[in-house]
């Protein structure tokens, strides 16, 4: 089996009990494909794949880098109002902090701890941690897309995004093997966060659902 499909499930599963909301909406459907009341994006289409992140000033933030052998490209990530953009800024390096602990084997991430909640940290790195264990690294590229960002009305985020994965493969560290994502809806992956402000501005992952083949 490929290993990010296997780990999407592992990922759903943990997740299971922290079920989205929509952060004080009231809206029972606030967990469909579109966010009721978000702004998808401020019309831009550009794309964003940095290799090392541009931290927003103000928070003494980690610096996540990826090495050329793997891309993380963002679809329009940008957003006109300035709250909803810090939010999509902290919910990308979140994203990429994971993938930076795999490729390093890095089991006790600092980025990782630090864009995660106690809520969520431990289901990140059990994520982390199978890759670890079976020696393996990430190759390829993976494209993030349609990224849905709200506000409730308790002051927490929402934020909803779509991951291909279908160019992206796992590769052994000892014998260089290389598997290879289907080519499958599964592939596409989206993800639902909530995210809570920290005292110091940082917003954090609070939960985390991922919804294979949701995105199709």
């Amino acid at each position: 089996m490929n290993r990010l499909a296997r780990l999407v499930t592992v990922a759903l599963t943990a997740s299971a009990a922290l079920l989205l909301t929509a952060c004080g909406s009231g809206d029972d459907d606030a967990s469909s494909d579109k966010i009721k009341g978000a702004d998808t994006s401020s019309g831009a289409t550009a794309s964003v794949s940095p290799t090392a992140s541009a931290a927003p000033e103000g928070v003494d933030r980690p610096e996540i880098t990826l090495p050329k052998e793997f891309q993380a490209d963002f679809e329009s990530w940008t957003n006109s109002d300035p709250k909803l953009q810090a939010i999509l800024n902290d919910g990308r390096e979140e994203l990429r902090s994971q993938y930076a602990a795999v490729i390093e084997a890095d089991l006790e991430s600092e980025a990782v701890a630090f864009y995660n909640s106690d809520a969520t940290l431990p289901t990140a790195r059990k994520w982390i941690k199978q890759f670890v264990d079976d020696d393996e690294t990430l190759i390829g590229k993976v494209t993030v897309f349609d990224p849905q960002v709200s506000i409730g009305d308790s002051g927490s985020g929402v934020l909803f995004y779509c991951v291909d994965e279908r160019q992206a493969s796992t590769k052994d560290r000892k014998t260089g093997e290389v598997t290879k994502t289907p080519d499958k809806p599964e592939s596409v992956i989206q993800y639902r966060l909530n995210l809570d402000k920290t005292s110091q501005g940082v917003w954090k992952a609070a939960s985390v659902e991922v919804a294979p083949g949701a995105c199709s």
